[in-house]
């Protein structure tokens, strides 16, 4: 171990690699999957794409998303997973630079598919090596140092475009600050985690995931999630500006909605303890419910700002919620479960930012494809509380 893990080490077990995973999934995805958000408006004014062009990129990196998903779930990195999540780290910054280089809506949608692909195997492998020190070590409860990265990311990405607009800079230079902020963060991560997966993971192919209704519920419940959360999450920032917003107001929004998501797991862990993670799962849905409801129906900046809250306050929660169950409901295959809920998951998220550019730019609105977005997410919840009836007949 290098001497700053062993310092970590010795004052809190694990909070070593959880800082590590903290900006790892701030790198990867607070930055590489969500920036594209903040920079989007600026995007939409200075290269001529127009909303439908704008939620074709979005799903194409969805699309990466899905295919990336796929490919962690097999066991072509086993023994190698620290070096795979270096090298998506690197990728992550690389593709960053390029969206700076490009200019039509065919190269974008391109690195944008590209770096859905290394997010997912990035998030994925990266999640399972933090997750398996940290339970060894008997502290679950730096899962929320983990996942709170992907908050810090939105956050820190939001004051970055801000800055750089007020700095009178345009988008180009928005993701070159991207890029560079991702090295560092993939920088500090080499430093932090110097190990694959605790417990002799490294070199051995896991099991297939357990057939079981919960298991399959969950799945069922966290793909609708994947359609729920995206339209907001990918166009918040459009609604603000159609409202009417500035640019203080634009990255208002977007850092309240990375301040609630880095602050989600802690807010929700007294909540998961009395109710369990399924039941967790369906209160968040509901919650990102109202908040995508709100977004749309309520005036701005009241709307945006509650929906901004709430997207926050859940759609990070969901995703821990959804990987803690499916821990639970197959310890042996940690990856592949993971990998396979993130797979439906994808598969929400390509049909999401699509049908919602469209019906923006045929009715002027993201009216109607949010509201369909909240219902879907109500679904979601009765998919999950089926899920909780029957975990505890298929957790091994």
């Amino acid at each position: 171990m290098t001497t700053a893990s062993r310092q970590h080490s010795r004052t809190i077990p694990g909070l070593g690699y959880a800082i590590g995973g903290f900006l790892c999934m701030a790198s990867v995805m607070g930055i590489g999957r969500f920036i594209y958000t903040p920079i989007l408006p600026g995007m939409l004014a200075d290269t001529g794409i127009n909303t439908a062009d704008a939620g074709f990129i979005a799903s194409a990196n969805f699309v990466g998303y899905l295919l990336g998903a796929l490919a962690a779930g097999y066991g072509w990195s086993a023994g190698r997973e620290r070096a795979v999540v270096i090298a998506g780290l690197v990728a992550s910054a690389l593709l960053c630079l390029a969206m700076a280089l490009a200019g039509d809506v065919w190269s974008f949608a391109v690195i944008r598919f590209a770096a859905g692909f290394v997010s997912a195997i990035t998030m994925i492998i990266g999640t399972t090596i933090v997750l398996s020190h940290i339970l060894l070590l008997g502290r679950p409860q730096l899962g929320a140092v983990h996942f709170g990265g992907v908050g810090f990311g939105i956050a820190a990405s939001a004051l970055l475009v801000a800055a750089i607009h007020f700095a009178g800079s345009g988008w180009r230079a928005d993701w070159i600050g991207a890029a560079l902020l991702s090295a560092v963060f993939a920088a500090a991560f080499v430093l932090l985690v110097d190990e694959g997966p605790a417990g002799g993971a490294n070199g051995g192919r896991e099991p297939a995931v357990p057939a079981s209704f919960a298991y399959h519920a969950l799945t069922f419940a966290y793909t609708l999630c994947g359609f729920g959360y995206v339209i907001t999450a990918t166009f918040i920032i459009a609604i603000v500006r159609n409202s009417g917003g500035d640019a203080v107001m634009e990255a208002f929004v977007w850092v309240l909605a990375g301040v609630c998501a880095g602050l989600s797991n802690w807010i929700w862990s007294p909540i998961l303890g009395r109710i369990g993670v399924f039941f967790a799962f369906a209160v968040a849905s509901i919650l990102e419910a109202i908040g995508v409801a709100a977004s749309v129906m309520l005036a701005a900046p009241i709307g945006p700002i509650i929906g901004s809250i709430l997207l926050g306050l859940t759609f990070m929660a969901l995703t821990a919620f959804a990987i803690q169950g499916a821990r639970l409901l197959a310890p042996l295959s940690p990856k592949r479960a993971i990998a396979r809920l993130t797979l439906g998951f994808s598969l929400g998220q390509i049909v999401g930012p699509w049908v919602a550019g469209i019906m923006a730019q045929v009715s002027g609105s993201f009216t109607a494809p949010s509201l369909i977005a909240a219902l879907v997410l109500v679904v979601a919840a009765t998919a999950a509380c089926s899920a909780g009836k029957y975990a505890s007949k298929t957790v091994q």
